[in-house]
């Protein structure tokens, strides 16, 4: 059964006008079709009988705000009580109860447990490109190590012991990390986030590599540490141009062409750096929120959705 949301009082009619109001959350209500995310998401807390749930789109609205400006569930509870440019975005009238924040923490526990992270960015991306803001021409690949939510295991302490059992140490010990990695591609063109996967950060770069290509670019982008005979011969058989930044091997200095080539592909993949710059230094995202690899990919994709909204109204979209 759900709550019945949105009716407008006499209070909300009074308000109209300029109070309250967000032109860029404006812009992303309309871009969307909400309604295919509601099919999407299906039945989720829409059982027949028990109290009255909030709808998934006014919860997954809820996410999306979350991510563009930091908040915790209780923390977010607190503002769409308060933030009346929140409700409208969601669609709760003055009158309307907010979720609060052990809604959300369920509702984000169902999307996880239903495997629905990767499938809300295809849907977000589906209606992206059919509004003609995929270029297409290449996809630029490229990971990032994002810091667990949680204390930092001692050497050889067990996983059980461990406050996130599926964060990892990153494989470079110069560097230490314990956490995940973010793996993106990215339109070139465009800028926007074609597909996210998080992994463990011990996961090698390489390994999601062959995932994350599209079929339907024109090329791939990718650093030195993407280098090898096999993802060549694999996006060669692909129809794809391989545009990986070439790594010396021991003892075999890279030619003078190799060197200019790296150069020219370092420029082109550049916008893949913006992208996690955007996500660490705008959305907070140098840590993940929670301590499970499927909350944080739920995370991990929202983010990306988050990002590509912004990014399609600065597009014109």
């Amino acid at each position: 059964m759900r709550r019945e949301l949105g009716q407008l009082s006499l209070a909300d009619g009074l308000i109209e006008g300029g109070a309250g109001r967000n032109r860029q959350l404006e812009k992303i209500a309309a871009l969307v079709d909400w309604a295919a995310f509601g099919r999407l998401l299906g039945e989720v807390y829409a059982a027949p009988v028990g109290r009255p749930s909030y709808g998934p789109v006014v919860l997954l609205k809820c996410m999306l705000l979350q991510q563009w400006y930091g908040l915790s569930d209780p923390g977010f509870e607190e503002a769409l009580s308060d933030r009346l440019s929140f409700r409208r975005f969601v669609g709760l009238a003055l009158a309307d109860p907010v979720p609060d924040h052990s809604t959300l923490s369920r509702f984000r526990s169902e999307l996880a447990r239903r495997g629905l992270a990767e499938p809300l960015l295809a849907e977000l991306n589906r209606q992206l490109d059919a509004k003609g803001l995929m270029v297409k021409s290449g996809t630029l690949i490229d990971a990032s190590l994002v810091a667990a939510d949680g204390r930092r295991p001692r050497k050889g302490e067990p996983v059980e012991g461990r406050s996130d059992r599926d964060a990892t140490w990153n494989a470079m010990p110069e560097k230490p990390l314990f956490g995940y990695k973010a793996h993106v591609a990215v339109d070139r063109g465009s800028g926007l986030v074609r597909q996210a996967v998080l992994t463990p950060a011990n996961v090698s770069d390489k390994v999601p590599f062959l995932d994350l290509v599209q079929g339907d670019e024109r090329a791939v982008y990718a650093d030195k540490g993407y280098h090898g005979w096999w993802y060549r011969q694999e996006l060669a058989l692909r129809g794809i141009e391989d545009g990986i930044m070439r790594s010396a091997a021991r003892r075999v200095r890279l030619s003078a062409t190799d060197l200019a080539r790296n150069r020219a592909i370092g420029k082109i993949r550049a916008p893949v750096e913006r992208s996690f710059a955007t996500m660490k230094r705008w959305y907070g995202y140098g840590r993940v929120r929670y301590r499970s690899l499927a909350r944080n990919t739920l995370q991990l994709q929202l983010l990306a959705m988050a990002t590509n909204l912004r990014r399609a109204v600065v597009l014109g979209a």
